[in-house]
């Protein structure tokens, strides 16, 4: 097995990062002391079995979750001395998060939904901007829809535009491919390496799926809230 360099700079920074839920006697560890560096425009797979506590470090590596113990920093910041309200200021135009649901408002458009983010950063051609990344995910036929006029993949490529539309440094996707169809997934993974590939984003995909997770340059396999492997994809 090939070990993975780790990062001269990182552009993600974890320490000795747990994760623990209830109390003694009854507490659950979810993450156990992880240690992870990521450079910026790397792409990196979190390959691991359902509870295996991906989703949960994909929350504490972006600011969504505040961990029990250890430091996160992301882009220079430490976000474990944030609170939720800097936490959301310093996520916005650092990070962009594509998930498995989706999670469209439904009665806005395509163009409003991707649109969202720039408008609550102020952008003044937040419109306009929504609509060059909608037409960039093959979307631009499709902005006047609403989410339920969408196919699952369309709403996924919506969720990927509303992603990447403030040129964030960081794109996180878990499992972003679960809710869709075997073809239909494929093509979504296939936008997102493009995107990534045009962008220079660093692109971090949270996946069981073992030729998913080859499909990036490097693969962290996560067991039981620890990481067992860090490694250079075959």
């Amino acid at each position: 097995m090939t070990i993975a360099s780790p990062p001269n700079s990182a552009l993600i920074s974890a320490r000795n990062v747990s994760l623990s839920l209830g109390r003694a006697p009854s507490r659950v560890e979810i993450l156990r002391g992880i240690d992870l560096s990521v450079a910026a425009g790397e792409s990196v797979a979190l390959l691991g079995p359902s509870g295996s506590g991906k989703s949960s470090l994909m929350a504490v590596l972006s600011g969504l979750e505040q961990p029990s113990g250890g430091t996160v920093e992301v882009a220079g910041l430490d976000f474990t001395a944030l609170d939720e309200d800097a936490l959301a200021v310093a996520r916005r135009g650092r990070i962009g998060i594509v998930l498995q649901a989706f999670h469209l408002l439904p009665t806005m458009t395509a163009l409003e939904n991707v649109a969202v983010p720039l408008e609550l950063a102020g952008e003044r051609d937040a419109f306009a901007r929504a609509a060059t990344e909608l037409a960039a995910v093959g979307l631009g036929h499709r902005t006047g829809h609403y989410p339920a006029q969408l196919s699952g993949g369309e709403q996924q490529r919506v969720a990927i535009a509303r992603a990447l539309v403030a040129r964030p440094a960081l794109i996180f996707a878990d499992e972003p491919t679960g809710n869709l169809d075997t073809a239909t997934g494929a093509a979504i993974m296939d936008l997102l390496f493009e995107r990534h590939a045009a962008s220079g984003t660093t692109l971090f995909v949270i996946t069981h799926d073992p030729a998913l997770a080859a499909r990036c340059a490097r693969v962290i396999d996560l067991a039981d809230g620890r990481i067992v492997a860090d490694r250079v994809s075959a």
